[in-house]
């Protein structure tokens, strides 16, 4: 069984996810016009938007905001390893970055940004 991480990007792929790093407002409207495309179709949706809120937060230490930054770009950025478009696979490369980052920076996401979690997917998603 491979990896799933031995497809190496290309040098324009490193770039562009430097670049949505670099640009933080980009960043943010690129991940909830995505997330508001995908929202019913990821089943980790909770924990990256709770991700996004500690990311975003002033308060948050730079290398937690670095890490969550990084994994929330290569949610955003169009060419990951696994497509978004295949069924049940197109998000499990999404979740396996995301729930890495996590685990490296698991303190910092607070009862807060998980409670804003909720609500901005209420919100976006009409239910509850």
């Amino acid at each position: 069984m491979s990896e799933p991480f031995t497809k190496p990007f290309t040098k324009a792929e490193m770039e562009a996810m430097r670049e949505a790093t670099r640009d933080e407002e980009g960043l943010k409207r690129r991940f909830w016009d995505k997330l508001k495309r995908v929202a019913g179709k990821v089943p980790f949706a909770e924990d990256l938007v709770a991700a996004f809120f500690c990311a975003t937060d002033p308060s948050t230490p730079s290398r937690v905001r670095l890490i969550l930054l990084g994994a929330i770009a290569y949610f955003v950025f169009p060419a990951d390893a696994v497509t978004d478009l295949l069924p049940l696979f197109g998000f499990a490369d999404d979740a396996a970055v995301l729930a890495a980052a996590i685990t490296q920076v698991a303190g910092s996401i607070t009862e807060e940004h998980k409670e804003r979690a909720r609500n901005a997917l209420r919100d976006a998603t009409g239910r509850g």
